[in-house]
């Protein structure tokens, strides 16, 4: 095993580890004693009431009422924690007030820099949240926001939290098909928007836009509007329109709801294959304890932290971020494209504003490794000393890249979750080695094996990413899910009472474990998950393209490929105007991150006899399976339609080799 370790904890690092002190306090208030982490691990999931009363105790959840039985119920979906604890979400934030250090860091890729104090904040908070509840803002409401990674993003989330209201957020990169497709879904009652944002080096003015979303969505009764590129702008031209500076002046007491633990906290998105996106709900007790476990156990951060993980609003790593308030880290934000104006960027402002833990997408670390970035040699990152990755998988390759170009002792902790949980199944501990290409071990309070088709557990084996147990985090329901139908769907279908979370994974015989990428039909671009009928809505709706389908292929250790394929209308064919039309309407509709790598014209989609279009099928086909085993043409409308996909794959397949 020796030669498979890249990394090991220094006996300082152990011992001043979070999870160490944890461990400490077990034995010594709890009686319990664990020789190792799969020890830990064990308990957690065998024994979940206690390990969760354990978390809470220890992190001293600021709760009304006893605590109780941490599950009450360990139905699977329906798991129902701490009932009859009331609490909020912003006073686990704001017990770690403190003048000795900023609650917030901030750069953009203009050059603005500020810090803010946990007084500045928390009086933000308390102003904004007192003017939305003079505009009958209460719990319950859904309050959406259009707005990118910005301090007053954060205030304004704390401020909907401390109402028990329900908060939901675009980034104001996403066009207008992805936003409405979101935000009619939750009918909401206010909007906090900006008039623009900058990226690349570029402005991007969204008042038409900002207009237009009011128009589509009538019951929101207030906007709040905060101005990015025109200091100047006057709210009121909008409907219901006030400015942010009129509801975030003065001084008013900071005045947090007490709700139960699975009052809703947020409403985020994660997309399938069909429909519109899922509208997922998660609690506000789910939440806080699943994020202060991953923050403060796996991450290893507390009050002496400066934490970035970078993401843009519309990625749930923003709410992870955020999660650093929770247990009294400096959360170092940064908003702005990561590779302007050179992919140093990122890496002097960790250095800049001292951060101590830094996370990304595993694209960006690719991204720097081919273009032969050496971030040691551009920033002082002498402060840092864990690295966060997630996303997609990070190969063994980027893992020796940042060995060599940040620092050969740095701990790298790739974490492996979801939108769907807001928060990780895997992922690493500081007292663990770290194996190449590989994270360090399944969460504390996740249950995860990997299950063949019959539902039976791999070991050392790819199968299917699962969790047997409930965690807090998963969510309560879907907004207007009849019957619980979707989320069942969603996540239950293949195993009955079984999280499938659609993942392939294996976990090895150090407890550790590897992702392999998508086992659905999913978009996954840079870590921002979109369905495909988005992107079809969008493409569809060009007069040339009657059909289309795409496909997100993601490898071990190679660059993600997403392939489009169209029907054009008869007579039609993809001329260079054709496909620059394509790729700009998924741009303007859905973003930049999910315009296709490649188009290419098709005579028909396959279909089933149903009329769905064959998504996985093909993806599997595209990754290497034989036909036989991907589809059944007796089960199709067009069975014919195959034969130009298995040539292609096949040219695919051979092309790969050639370049081996």
């Amino acid at each position: 095993m020796e030669d498979l370790i890249a990394w090991r904890p220094s006996d300082a690092m152990i011992k001043a580890a979070r999870i160490t002190a944890f461990g400490d306090w077990l034995a010594r208030e709890r009686g319990l004693r664990f020789d190792d982490y799969a020890q830990l691990w064990q308990w957690s999931v065998d024994e979940p009431d206690a390990f969760w009363c354990a978390v809470w105790d220890w992190f001293d959840i600021r709760a009304d009422g006893p605590r109780g039985r941490a599950l009450a119920d360990a139905a699977m979906p329906g798991a129902k924690w701490f009932p009859g604890v009331r609490l909020n979400y912003v006073d686990q934030v704001f017990r770690h007030a403190n003048d000795q250090r900023p609650a917030i860091v901030f750069r953009n890729e203009a050059g603005a820099a500020r810090e803010v104090s946990w007084a500045q904040l928390q009086r933000e908070v308390a102003a904004l949240a007192a003017s939305l509840r003079a505009m009958g803002i209460g719990p319950g409401d859904r309050v959406v926001a259009y707005m990118p990674n910005i301090p007053e993003t954060v205030s304004a989330f704390l401020a909907v939290a401390s109402l028990g209201a329900v908060w939901s957020i675009c980034s104001p990169d996403m066009g207008r098909v992805a936003v409405l497709d979101r935000f009619r879904q939750i009918a909401p009652k206010a909007m906090l928007a900006v008039d623009g944002y900058r990226y690349g080096g570029k402005t991007h003015d969204r008042r038409e836009l900002v207009a237009e979303l009011l128009v589509e969505l009538p019951t929101v009764a207030h906007l709040v509007l905060l101005p990015q590129l025109d200091a100047a702008i006057d709210a009121t031209s909008f409907r219901n329109g006030v400015s942010w500076a009129s509801v975030t002046q003065g001084d008013a007491p900071l005045v947090s709801t007490p709700v139960p633990v699975d009052h809703p906290l947020w409403v985020v998105y994660s997309s399938g294959t069909t429909g519109l996106p899922k509208p997922m709900v998660h609690g506000q007790g789910g939440v806080v304890l699943e994020h202060v476990k991953l923050a403060g156990l796996h991450l290893d951060l507390g009050p002496n932290d400066r934490y970035h993980w970078f993401s843009s609003t519309g990625w749930m790593m923003w709410n992870a971020q955020i999660a650093g308030l929770l247990v009294g880290a400096t959360i170092c934000i940064y908003d702005g494209s990561p590779g302007y104006p050179d992919l140093t960027a990122l890496w002097r402002f960790a250095g800049e504003t001292r951060v101590s833990y830094f996370g990304a997408g595993a694209a960006f670390y690719a991204s720097c490794q081919k273009a032969d970035i050496h971030p040691a040699e551009v920033a002082n990152l002498s402060e840092l000393r864990g690295l966060g990755s997630t996303g997609s998988p990070l190969s063994p390759e980027n893992y020796q890249w940042l060995y060599d170009a940040v620092r050969s002792d740095i701990w790298i902790s790739p974490i492996s979750g979801g939108t769907d949980i807001v928060s990780a199944f895997v992922g690493g501990v500081p007292t663990l080695p770290v194996v190449r290409g590989e994270m360090q071990c399944r969460c504390l309070g996740a249950r995860i094996e990997a299950f063949d088709e019959a539902g039976k557990a791999l070991h050392d084996e790819v199968g299917e990413l699962v969790c047997t147990a409930p965690m807090p985090s998963m969510p309560l329901y879907f907004w207007n899910d009849a019957g619980n139908r979707r989320y069942l769907d969603s996540y239950f279908d293949v195993y009955p009472g079984i999280w499938r979370h659609g993942d392939w994974v294996r976990i090895t015989p150090r407890g550790g474990a590897v992702i392999y990428g998508r086992s659905d039909a999913t978009i996954n671009r840079h870590g921002i998950r979109m369905g495909t009928s988005e992107l079809y809505r969008a493409v569809e709706d060009l007069p040339e393209v009657i059909d289309s389908l795409v496909v997100d292929l993601e490898y071990l250790g190679r660059e993600s490929y997403m392939p489009l394929f169209v029907v054009l209308r008869e007579g039609e064919t993809l001329t260079p105007a054709l496909e620059s039309a394509i790729r700009e309407r998924i741009k303007q509709a859905l973003s930049a991150r999910h315009v296709p790598n490649d188009i290419f014209q098709v005579a028909a989609i396959p279909r089933t006899m149903s009329g769905k279009k064959m998504e996985l099928p093909i993806k599997k086909l595209m990754m290497g399976q034989p036909l036989e085993k991907v589809a059944n043409p007796d089960t199709m409308a067009n069975p014919e339609s195959l034969a130009w996909f298995v040539d292609f794959a096949r040219q695919r397949a051979a092309a790969g080799a050639a370049s081996a």
